[in-house]
């Protein structure tokens, strides 16, 4: 039985009523898939593990691995079950104690973390052959997720303030400046075995833009504008012009040109960093992300590879789980395997909420006996291939309940843009927002 909300947390303030049709599928929805980061926890670090099977077919070892990126999320995940009352705020505070004690001691690499850890030992568990280090993409999307947290405890007691401070001092040793490898650009990996041999800096537009703002903002190890003018904005040839059904990308979506990438681009990044208004000298963001998300939903609609059951019901393609391991579905005739991963759709609620929440809808209504499980619904399936995988991933179910709780309240947003850093780095980058204080 969940706690009822504390008497000394106020629920967010409303910015978008949930339709009473909505309310009970939507609350449950929310809750559930929280679960993933409480109850489905590693019990050792208090992270979000990697993956999860309820069909229990991955190796054992995998029950260990926790994630950096995923973890991140879930922190923000954490904070919505407080705010909500799924959790105490007291069982809150006793979970990110022990999330930072982890944080802390676990290898980091020039103040990044690693993709993955061991999270009973807090040791490096390679990506990939030569992905052994740190990772500073995964890294960003913790320390938005810890910036937000940071935020919330701030002006606590002397226990909220102590988080606050240890999660202050975490941020400011990420050292962005080093990932630059002497560039104006910053390189997702370091290895200390490796070096830069991975050799991936990274140029927009995808998932990664939260680290540009970092890196920007970092009051300790800050990079200057040009990084992100020259680097992440290719000087200025991120910027193109392209109308797909009616929508136009102002952006270049790098290998997807005509139908924007996956939907997580318009997720990852914006979990904390708020599209609302936000704009600089090559997109208005909030705009480019409703339309990346109506393209995506055109296309399932259109469905010109006749694939079962999609429609304006049933939608979204992202990288999620597929019959062929994990794959970047998106629009297009290459990209899209017939594959559905609803995290698409739910963690595009603040963008498209009517046809987001009419997805939802539909199949907790129609398909929950295949979809839903004890952590939300399940990662993907394929109605097409009769493929109804019983898995969850942890970068997947988190942004679910913070994009579902942007929607409503604004939390996450509100949290992570009242950041001083994060207000002066978009300052810095020539960014205009309505949540920037003159």
């Amino acid at each position: 039985m969940l706690p009822a909300c504390s008497s000394q947390n106020k629920m967010p303030k409303v910015i978008n009523q949930i339709p009473s049709e909505f309310q009970q599928i939507y609350d449950d929805v929310q809750r559930t898939t929280f679960q993933y980061f409480w109850d489905g926890a590693e019990p050792n670090s208090g992270l979000a593990r990697e993956r999860f099977h309820v069909d229990n077919i991955y190796p054992q070892n995998d029950k260990h691995v926790v994630t950096s990126g995923g973890g991140g999320f879930g922190v923000m995940a954490i904070l919505v079950g407080i705010e909500r009352g799924f959790i105490t705020k007291q069982k809150g505070i006793e979970r990110f104690e022990k999330i930072l004690t982890f944080l802390e001691t676990a290898d980091r690499f020039h103040g990044a973390w690693p993709h993955w850890w061991n999270g009973e030992t807090g040791k490096v568990m390679p990506f990939s052959k030569r992905d052994d280090g740190g990772d500073l993409v995964e890294t960003s999307f913790m320390i938005q997720g810890l910036l937000t947290v940071r935020q919330y405890f701030k002006d606590g007691d002397a226990r909220e303030k102590s988080i606050a401070s240890r999660i202050d001092k975490l941020w400011k040793e990420v050292d962005f400046n080093w990932y630059r490898n002497g560039k104006n650009v910053l390189y997702w990996h370091w290895s200390p075995n490796f070096g830069w041999e991975m050799n991936f800096p990274v140029t927009g537009y995808n998932e990664c833009l939260i680290m540009y703002i970092l890196a920007a903002s970092s009051p300790t190890h800050g990079v200057p504008a040009e990084v992100y003018h020259e680097g992440w904005a290719r000087s200025g040839n991120i910027k193109d012009t392209i109308t797909t059904y009616g929508h136009t990308l102002t952006l270049e979506h790098n290998e997807a040109p005509k139908y924007g990438g996956p939907l997580f681009w318009a997720h990852y990044s914006f979990l904390g960093l708020d599209p609302r208004g936000l704009k600089d000298r090559y997109a208005d963001y909030w705009e480019n992300n409703i339309n990346h998300t109506l393209i995506n939903r055109a296309w399932c609609i259109e469905n010109p590879l006749n694939y079962k059951g999609y429609g304006p019901q049933n939608w979204g393609l992202t990288s999620s789980y597929s019959m062929r391991g994990y794959a970047g579905h998106a629009p297009g005739e290459k990209r899209d395997l017939g594959v559905i991963a609803p995290t698409a759709a739910l963690s595009s609620m603040p963008y498209t909420p009517q046809q987001s929440m009419a997805a939802m809808k539909h199949w907790y209504t129609n398909m929950k006996d295949s979809l839903y499980g004890p952590y939300g619904f399940y990662d993907a399936f394929s109605e097409t291939a009769n493929w109804f995988p019983k898995r969850y991933l942890a970068i997947d179910q988190g942004p679910i309940v913070v994009m579902m709780e942007n929607y409503r309240s604004g939390l996450l947003w509100n949290l992570f843009m009242s950041s001083p850093e994060i207000q002066e780095g978009l300052k810095k980058l020539g960014f205009e927002s309505p949540a920037i204080k003159k």
